[in-house]
């Protein structure tokens, strides 16, 4: 797990989608902070530092509203039509003893044995969610995939959670599997008219003395 991070954050005393584009043309990011039976509030955060604490798998964040810290975890992203720019944030406020039910992404590490054999690694689930302490959440789940062979493949139960990890996620779901890709045929193979049926010498001439038997 990383490092828990210090955010500043300022509180935005209006909402809804123009003063929320407001907020983005100052380089900062709209947010909610709810959770604990407590009104929700809207904040903002800066942009760029917020987004590098994403990118490095950081889910729990300090936070400082109105001279009070609150821990909070990343619940919820929305990001643009492009999927690369993130544009509003839920932060769920937490204990620093409770736990708590997160999406954690997913990474494949190694060579499958299964490439040298003509396979290739398809990865079906890039996140799952678990179940831990807000302290212990982990910066992402990673799977060995060395012995990966083809016809080979990793389900969520097969994973091995770090201790006082809890899988949520369906224990059958399919999270990376290696298989051979077929050959696909060309264009020119697949537009080729069937080739004729080809009468041999022996076949032709017993045709002509069927007919000349008639």
């Amino acid at each position: 797990m990383g490092k828990k991070l210090d955010f500043k954050v300022q509180v935005r005393e209006k909402t809804g989608s123009k003063p929320a584009g407001l907020v983005r043309s100052e380089a900062r990011i709209p947010a909610i902070v709810y959770g604990h039976k407590e009104e929700p509030v809207a904040v903002s955060l800066d942009s760029h530092d917020f987004a590098e604490a994403v990118h490095h798998g950081q889910r729990l964040l300090d936070i400082q509203i109105k001279s009070r810290k609150q821990k909070v975890i990343i619940k919820d992203l929305q990001y643009d039509y492009l999927g690369k720019e993130i544009i509003h944030a839920d932060l769920m406020r937490v204990s620093a003893t409770e736990r708590v039910k997160v999406d954690v992404p997913i990474e494949l590490k190694g060579i499958a044995k299964g490439t040298h054999e003509g396979g290739i690694v398809e990865e079906h689930l890039d996140h799952m969610e678990i179940e831990c302490k807000v302290t212990e959440i982990p910066d992402r789940i990673v799977i060995r995939v060395t012995d990966l062979g083809v016809a080979d493949s990793i389900h969520a139960r097969d994973i091995e959670l770090p201790e006082g990890v809890k899988l949520i996620t369906d224990p059958d779901a399919l999270v990376a599997a290696c298989h051979v890709v077929a050959a696909a045929k060309t264009a020119e193979e697949a537009e080729a008219p069937a080739a004729p049926e080809v009468i041999g010498e022996a076949e032709k001439q017993e045709e002509e003395a069927e007919e000349e038997s008639k």
